[in-house]
């Protein structure tokens, strides 16, 4: 009997000792009159939060570990795999990033009620970017979804790089690879499409307006190059027939196509529509720039600005490629939106020969 009163005594101080800590543990929280039975489940999820919080830190912190061990032994081991695989993952990072972009200028628009042609020029310039790009990368973030697919995107990020991913995924070697190559299968279109201009030239009623578009055909067919005042003076030809944008026959559409980067091969309702759409686009770009001013270009964005608009930036300097944007912008800042035709074929008078030299075809 006296044993068993020295083993509840003991039980009975050891509960208490319990009570003690708790209350000490969660004072200020709790009032002294509730029990602590009805303390512990409290402090077990107070406790667990913290635990959760740290494992969480610890396991980032693993993983962050994994992920650099893996990459020095792909950078030590297989170099060029590990090339791809960089390129990869900073390409996600960018396209992410690209992503919040568009949602900010998005959110922007909606809430302020501001158009497209209002926007600032980087901003217009994001939104036109990222929706062609997107086209181009959703299929291969969907083929990268399933465990373990990312490395047949690397397959075909080895093996088609030019044809299947986006500038996101390039090097910077392949970048400037890839500008010039499409930069060649665009040029291939200039011959083309001053012979479209010669053989509809015959339809102009006004003999002197026929003369001026010959001679500037001519001119550019050459090797020389025309300048802003020699292309304006015939601005009144791309406004309607018969050189207009919806009056153009379908071939030579076929040969507009290619320089702003348009499949040729869709019906010819769908072709003039494109190229209305882009033409406009551009034309409202260079809106933007006009405002902004090119001497704010960084030289990567200059050098894309020409590119876009049909020059071989990366052959050439920057003080060339500013020269040449603004002549650009001096042609197309006096267009209205009726005559978006003659800023589609001024890339052809304006970049085929240019700084010198003949047209590349």
């Amino acid at each position: 009997m006296a044993l068993s009163c020295s083993s509840l005594y003991r039980n009975l101080s050891l509960t208490r000792v319990c009570c003690l800590r708790t209350n000490r543990v969660t004072n200020g929280l709790y009032s002294p009159n509730v029990s602590c039975q009805s303390r512990l489940p409290v402090f077990r999820l107070y406790s667990s939060s913290k635990v959760r919080r740290g494992l969480g830190r610890y396991v980032t912190s693993r993983l962050q570990w994994a992920n650099s061990k893996y990459e020095g032994f792909l950078k030590r081991r297989f170099p060029r795999f590990y090339q791809l695989y960089h390129t990869f993952v900073e390409g996600v990072k960018l396209l992410l990033q690209d992503a919040k972009d568009v949602r900010r200028i998005k959110a922007k628009m909606f809430s302020e009620g501001v158009k497209f042609q209002d926007l600032p020029y980087r901003e217009m310039e994001k939104l036109r970017q990222v929706r062609r790009d997107m086209i181009k990368a959703i299929p291969l973030l969907v083929i990268s979804i399933p465990p373990f697919a990312n490395y047949l995107v690397f397959v075909l990020m080895y093996c088609f790089p030019r044809q299947l991913l986006i500038p996101h995924f390039w090097t910077p070697k392949q970048q400037v690879e890839f500008r010039g190559r499409y930069h060649s299968l665009r040029a291939q279109h200039h011959w083309a499409v001053l012979k479209g201009l010669e053989n509809r030239s015959c339809h102009v009623k006004d003999s002197q307006l026929q003369s001026r578009l010959k001679d500037l055909c001519a001119k550019v067919q050459n090797g020389r190059n025309p300048n802003a005042s020699e292309i304006l003076a015939v601005r009144s030809l791309f406004s309607g027939p018969p050189l207009g944008i919806n009056r153009m026959s379908v071939n030579h559409m076929r040969h507009i196509s290619p320089l702003l980067f348009l499949t040729p091969h869709l019906p010819w309702f769908l072709l003039s529509r494109r190229l209305t759409h882009h033409a406009l686009e551009l034309l409202q770009l260079d809106r933007a720039l006009s405002r902004l001013g090119p001497h704010q270009l960084s030289d990567s964005e200059l050098r894309q600005a020409c590119f876009v608009r049909g020059l071989d930036s990366d052959s050439l300097g920057i003080y060339q490629c500013r020269e040449w944007l603004y002549q650009w912008l001096q042609m197309s800042s006096s267009l209205k939106d009726s005559e978006i035709s003659l800023l589609l074929h001024s890339i052809v008078f304006l970049s085929a020969n240019y700084p010198n030299g003949p047209s590349r075809h």
